[in-house]
C-alpha cells in the first residue's frame, strides 16, 4: 500500500531532513523520492525541495512548512 503523500528531496539535503521532522510531528509518513536521479524531476524540484505532494490531489507544499501548515495541506 502506498502512501498518500510524497516527499521529494535529496540526500544531501538539510531542509529535507528538518521537513521529514515536521512530517513525522504530525504523525504521517511520506514516500520519499530523490530528485537527483531523475532529470526531469531535478529541473521541476531542484530549487524547491522539499516539497510535500498530496498523491489524492497533486497539491504540493513547500518547503518552509510547520506542523500547523501541514495540518491545513491536510484538509
Amino acid at each position: 500500500m502506498h502512501n498518500t503523500y510524497i516527499l521529494y528531496g535529496t540526500e544531501s539535503c538539510h531542509l529535507c531532513d528538518e521537513a521529514e521532522t515536521v512530517l513525522r510531528q504530525v504523525g504521517i509518513s511520506a514516500d520519499y523520492v530523490d530528485i537527483a536521479d531523475d532529470d526531469e524531476l531535478l529541473e521541476k524540484y531542484g530549487i524547491r525541495i522539499p516539497v510535500l505532494q498530496r498523491m489524492d490531489t497533486g497539491g504540493e507544499l513547500g518547503w518552509p512548512f510547520d506542523a500547523a501548515r501541514v495540518r491545513d495541506f491536510m484538509k
